[in-house]
C-alpha cells in the first residue's frame, strides 16, 4: 500500500496557541500516512495539550524541557526530514526570525538542516502587525515555508485572518515540501480533471457523473514527486491541492484553450477529465420553459482536446468504458496518438464515478498491458507516474 509519508521522519513542533489541540489530529494523520513523528513542545504548548496525548498518538519521542533532553534535540534535528511548527505563535515566529534558542522548538529549528515549515495561528491583529509580518518575511527569505493562516472565526469570537490552516492543507504542504527533490523535480506536467458542462440555457447543461477524484489524485501524486503541476479542472467539489496551480474551466472548449496554453513547456499531459463528447449546437439566452410535451436538442461534437493540444510532450489518456474495455481503450490509444492509456470499467465494483478506489489497466503504444488490482486512486496515480517517468528523457544531474 502506498502511503504518502512512508519512511519519513517528521518533527512536529507545538507552541502555545489555542489551536494546539489541532496538532493532535495532525500527528495522528501523519502516523496513519506512514511517518515517524517526534514532538517538541514549548512550555506554553504543553499547557494546551499534555505531552502524554502525543506519546499515545505517536509512540515517538516527546520533549518539552530543553534541559532534561540533554543532546536529544540534536538527534531529532539530524534525523528529521522536515520540521513542522503547527501552530506557530507570534512569539515563536519572532524567536525563529531572531535565531534565539529559548525552548525546545527554537532549539530544534536552529539545529536542523531539514526544511522548516511554519503554520501561524493567532489573533488577526497580531498577525497583521508590522513586526509579525517582517518576521515572517525574514523566515521566507531563509527558505522557510509559511502555510496559512486562514480566514475564519478566531478564539476572540471575531472573524479574521489568523486561523490555523486545516489539517488537510498542512498535510498537502508537507507532501509538497518533501517531494521537491523527487523524480519529477524540474518538470512541468498538465493534468485535467472533472466533467465538463455544456450549457443548454442559463440553468441547465449537458454533463456527466465525473467527480474529478482521479484527476486530482494524479495531480497530487505528481506534486509529491516534485513536479510543477497545472491542474485544468472542470467544476468539482474538491479542494485545490496545496502547491498545485488550478485553472478552472467549465466547457470543453475552455478546457481545450487552457490545455493548449499550459502545455507549452510541459513534459507530460494527463487527460483524466471526462470531457463531454457533444454540446448543444446553440445555447438559449433565457431559461427554456416547460411548455411542450417534448424537447429536442441538436448536439454537435466538442473539440478534440488531445488532437489540438500540440506536440513535444508525452500524452496520457483515460478510457472510462462500460463494455469491451480493452478493445475500446486500444482504439482510443491509436486514434489519439497516445503514449499510454488508462482503462477502467465504470460498471465494476469500486471503480465507478465518485469512488475513492479504482481498478485499471495501463496500456502502452506497443500493446503492453499492466493490470492493477483495486487500489486507492492515489495509489493508481503513483503507479501511473512510475510508467510516465520511465518514458520521460533522463534528467541531467546537477553539478
Amino acid at each position: 500500500m502506498t502511503t504518502p509519508f512512508a519512511g519519513k521522519s517528521i518533527v512536529l513542533a507545538v507552541t502555545g496557541s489555542i489551536a494546539a489541540f489541532k496538532a493532535a489530529d495532525l500527528a495522528s494523520k501523519l502516523i496513519q500516512g506512514g511517518a515517524r513523528v517526534d514532538v517538541v513542545l514549548t512550555p506554553a504548548g504543553a499547557e494546551f495539550v499534555p505531552p502524554l496525548t502525543f506519546r499515545g498518538l505517536t509512540q515517538g519521542t516527546v520533549i518539552v524541557d530543553m534541559f532534561a533532553a540533554a543532546e536529544e534535540h540534536i538527534e531529532l534535528a539530524r534525523r528529521a526530514d522536515i520540521v513542522v511548527i503547527a501552530p506557530a505563535t507570534a512569539t515563536t515566529i519572532a524567536r525563529l526570525a531572531q535565531g534565539q534558542a529559548e525552548d525546545m522548538v527554537s532549539l530544534t529549528v536552529l539545529a536542523t538542516r531539514a526544511p522548516v515549515m511554519v503554520c501561524p495561528a493567532m489573533d488577526n491583529q497580531m498577525f497583521e502587525n508590522a513586526v509579525t509580518q517582517a518576521n515572517l518575511e525574514t523566515l521566507r527569505s531563509r527558505g522557510v515555508t509559511i502555510v496559512g493562516p486562514e480566514e475564519g472565526r478566531l478564539a476572540t469570537g471575531r472573524l479574521g485572518l489568523g486561523r490555523l490552516s486545516e489539517t488537510e492543507t498542512i498535510l498537502g504542504a508537507i507532501r509538497y515540501v518533501l517531494g521537491r527533490e523527487g523524480d519529477l523535480a524540474g518538470r512541468k506536467v498538465v493534468v485535467t480533471a472533472g466533467g465538463t458542462r455544456e450549457p443548454i440555457d442559463p440553468v441547465r447543461y449537458v454533463g456527466n457523473y465525473s467527480s474529478g477524484k482521479m484527476g486530482y489524485a494524479v495531480a497530487e501524486a505528481a506534486r509529491d514527486r516534485g513536479a510543477e503541476v497545472v491542474l485544468v479542472s472542470a467544476p468539482v467539489v474538491l479542494p485545490t491541492p496545496f502547491g498545485v496551480r488550478l485553472v478552472a474551466v467549465g466547457r470543453a472548449a475552455e478546457m481545450r484553450d487552457a490545455v493548449v496554453r499550459e502545455c507549452r513547456g510541459a513534459q507530460a499531459l494527463v487527460m483524466a477529465a471526462a470531457v463531454a463528447d457533444y454540446q448543444p449546437a446553440a445555447t438559449a439566452d433565457q431559461k427554456i420553459k416547460r411548455r411542450a410535451p417534448t424537447l429536442t436538442l441538436k448536439l454537435e461534437r466538442t473539440p478534440d482536446i488531445l488532437a489540438e493540444a500540440g506536440e513535444g510532450f508525452l500524452k496520457v489518456g483515460f478510457a472510462a468504458e462500460s463494455e469491451d474495455l480493452l478493445a475500446n481503450a486500444r482504439l482510443k490509444l491509436g486514434a489519439k496518438g497516445l503514449d499510454l492509456i488508462v482503462a477502467n470499467d465504470i460498471t465494476a465494483a469500486g471503480s465507478g464515478f465518485g469512488s475513492d478506489t479504482n481498478r485499471v489497466v495501463i496500456i502502452d503504444r506497443r500493446g503492453g498491458e499492466e493490470q492493477l488490482p483495486l487500489l486507492s486512486k492515489y495509489e493508481v496515480a503513483q503507479r501511473l507516474w512510475d510508467r510516465i517517468v520511465s518514458l520521460l528523457p533522463k534528467r541531467r544531474r546537477r553539478r
